[in-house]
């Protein structure tokens, strides 16, 4: 089946067009959608997967937890969903749940969700064809894991504000000064 995804304007509004993947550029003043999910355990340490060798982008490199394109007609959360139950057979549910962040890239926009979950490892079900292996592991080892170029090659700070999401935080500190 042709996997197709749907064209949003800078301002992330649709387009009404969608595109097949992998059928050409992305047009000129169009971008797509991607989500990636990051689920981090009660003790702080993230979900990670290592790409099937034979994927594309990034073979046989550990990565977030789940990722991919938002296809045709879906929302960022639906995805998210998706890609997790598609890739790890998880059935993440994300009611209520908003992308933590949003980062703007050449030709889309990848949104990241950030949560706590207790996943029994054991009980996961991979994706033979994109998924080789899981497990946990903390910001430090992921760091050192970029910069022997055995993860995705991720910025370290952003990796960074990953981890500092994940705990619900915003942008600012939570010292407002009560009126009188």
């Amino acid at each position: 089946m042709m996997e197709s995804f749907d064209l949003y304007t800078e301002e992330r509004i649709f387009t009404g067009k969608s595109m097949v993947r992998r059928s050409g550029p992305i047009p000129e003043g169009c971008y797509r959608l991607v989500v990636h999910t990051c689920i981090f355990n009660p003790e702080g340490k993230m979900l990670i997967q290592q790409r099937h060798i034979h994927k594309n982008g990034w073979p046989g490199l550990w990565d977030v937890t789940s990722g991919g394109s938002v296809c045709a007609g879906e929302t960022s959360r639906q995805a998210a969903e998706r890609e997790s139950l598609e890739e790890l057979g998880y059935p993440l549910d994300l009611q209520g749940e908003r992308p933590k962040i949003t980062v703007h890239w050449e030709k889309g926009f990848n949104d990241y969700y950030c949560v706590v979950r207790d996943v029994d490892l054991t009980q996961l079900h991979l994706e033979e064809e994109c998924v080789q292996a899981v497990r946990w592991a903390d910001c430090e080892e992921i760091l050192k894991m970029i910069e022997k170029g055995e993860f995705v090659p991720f910025e370290p700070h952003f990796m960074q504000v990953l981890f500092f999401l994940k705990d619900e935080r915003g942008t600012y500190l939570h010292t407002e000064k009560k009126a009188g």
